[in-house]
């Protein structure tokens, strides 16, 4: 099989657990990084760096493919703003699945996603564009995660569950059965969600509440 040639955006610690997903496929051939605050030709895992934001439009006459690989926390922001930009450039942009994540047949993954190690996505799921759904991650049955969401490392959304779109779910995070969160929310490590969340702003706790 002939792999496709993909451009890498951000080069951090993120962009390298992408490469290790990416790899895993092995439906791809990683050309090169794009990265403002890297050297050019200096590398990440083995890969060059091989321009900036502004050197996208050249480097599509020869590339179809790419995705955003900086994180997520705080604000969606960056990540959305690359992910449009990629978009407007004409290039591709996938979902990527790792060959040790489970994806039942009955989900659907939007492009610009991508589901890391041991993460399972079950029956009736539908998660938006330019996610990440972080290793070991639990998405139950009928959830819906809107666009450019951050599901983090061992997260549960148990089934029914409804994520806005621009949302950050933390490590070891639990959401309740039937809960609803409005677009915007951050929701801490180790947190419990059990009740519908309608203002954005940064939960945590066990029960979850508002910190700002």
């Amino acid at each position: 099989m002939v792999k496709r040639k993909i451009i890498l955006i951000g080069g951090g610690g993120h962009c390298r657990s992408c490469i290790d997903v990416i790899e895993s496929t092995n439906e791809y051939r990683i050309s090169g990084i794009i990265d403002e605050n890297l050297p050019l030709n200096s590398e990440v895992m083995g890969y060059k760096v091989i321009g900036s934001d502004r050197d996208l439009a050249t480097l599509k006459k020869g590339i179809d493919f790419a995705i955003v690989t900086i994180g997520q926390e705080k604000s969606a922001e960056n990540r959305k703003r690359l992910y449009n930009n990629l978009k407007a450039l004409g290039y591709k942009v996938p979902a990527i699945g790792a060959d040790r994540s489970y994806v039942s047949k009955h989900a659907s993954v939007g492009i610009g996603t991508i589901v890391f190690h041991h993460a399972m996505i079950n029956a009736n799921v539908k998660i938006g564009v330019n996610c990440i759904i972080g290793t070991n991650s639990l998405i139950e049955h009928d959830v819906n995660v809107g666009a450019h969401s951050h599901i983090a490392p061992s997260a549960t959304l148990n089934g029914s569950v409804t994520i806005g779109e621009e949302c950050f779910i933390g490590s070891n995070s639990v959401v309740n059965h039937n809960i609803k969160i409005t677009d915007g929310v951050i929701i801490g490590s180790g947190a419990v969600v059990i009740k519908d969340i309608t203002e954005p702003g940064v939960y945590v706790g066990n029960p979850a509440e508002r910190v700002s």
